[in-house]
């Protein structure tokens, strides 16, 4: 049913290259110029630049996918120069979203691409040292604050220990390309008005990025199984929602809000997932979350198997006061 939407269309691509990169590039421009009128109209205009630079990402997330234009060379062309532009090496994070792709929702093959979840069963055997930890990595301030940071500046300058020589040359090129544009344009505008622009405009633009892909699959009855019961289709319906938001924020996230379309088809472009949604009655039974409901996901933590759901620690408390493996 879907299939029909799988089409990219040169005109659409071409359309949304110019509305995303030309404004971004434009107020990014703009933010250092303004620093002359006064230091805080930069930093506002790094954060309205934040808005683009999540719409760029969706672009380059399209190219990962091969779905925003027809010629692969295209894609990979149009994806590095993305890539470069919101910090994320082209090869190595293609690779891992594809994993996280064909395998979210399965127990037995997290890791990869994904958010650190424990079952109960598991963080109750853990030690009491892991348990720390993954109540840390859970907290909203390492997660939405501290997790940008460790996204761009490490874990996006590094490659896994199995990366293929390809990837890994994707990378190094990747980062002394960053090193030497970026470089060159705080030599050229200043130390005060580059980091004025650029550091809200990339710390916002990761903490919206990094929610975007918490909420997509942390949900109270999100879809988890083992690898004998998982299942393609219930894992993109089931265990990714549909994040409705207002249309300016729609437009801006480049519909990635269709998360549960885009499970089911990563060949759609994001500019048809919409239609797809609307045109495909049985996507409409995927779950639905608005901006307010989707601030009380914070409080999950932890994925209890036997009855399909999401957990708060205290509710984890609750169940196993007093006793510990």
């Amino acid at each position: 049913m879907v299939k029909p939407f799988e089409n990219n269309n040169l005109k659409k691509s071409t359309i949304q290259i110019l509305n995303t990169l030309i404004p971004f590039v434009a107020i990014v421009v703009a933010g250092f110029l303004s620093y002359q009128i006064h230091w805080s109209l930069s930093i506002i205009l790094g954060a309205v630049a934040s808005g683009f630079l999540i719409r760029t990402f969706i672009i380059f997330h399209d190219c990962c996918h091969g779905s925003f234009l027809s010629e692969k060379k295209n894609n990979d062309l149009l994806g590095n120069i993305t890539g470069i532009l919101t910090f994320f090496p082209y090869e190595k994070w293609r690779r891992e979203h594809i994993i996280h792709h064909t395998s979210s929702g399965n127990l037995e093959k997290r890791g990869i691409g994904d958010i650190w979840v424990m079952t109960i069963e598991e963080y109750h055997e853990a030690s009491k040292f892991t348990q720390f930890k993954y109540r840390m990595y859970r907290h909203p301030f390492v997660m939405f604050v501290l997790g940008p940071i460790y996204l761009l500046f490490i874990s996006n300058r590094m490659n896994a220990k199995d990366a293929k020589k390809r990837e890994r040359r994707n990378t190094w090129i990747h980062n002394i390309t960053l090193l030497v544009l970026y470089a060159g344009i705080f030599l050229i505008v200043g130390a005060v008005p580059f980091m004025l622009v650029f550091l809200p405009m990339l710390f916002l633009a990761g903490m919206m990025g990094i929610w975007l892909f918490y909420i997509q699959h942390t949900f109270e009855d999100s879809y988890f199984e083992e690898s004998s019961e998982w299942d393609y289709v219930k894992a993109a319906i089931d265990g990714s929602s549909f994040y409705k938001l207002p249309k300016l924020f729609q437009w801006m996230t480049g519909n990635i809000g269709y998360h549960h379309v885009h499970h089911l088809s990563p060949r759609i472009p994001n500019y048809e997932l919409a239609q797809a949604h609307e045109k495909t009655p049985p996507l409409h039974h995927a779950t639905t979350i608005t901006i307010k409901e989707s601030l009380e996901s914070l409080k999950y933590k932890l994925y209890d198997e036997k009855n399909k759901c999401f957990i708060t620690f205290k509710e984890y408390t609750r169940r196993f006061k007093g006793t510990h493996a």
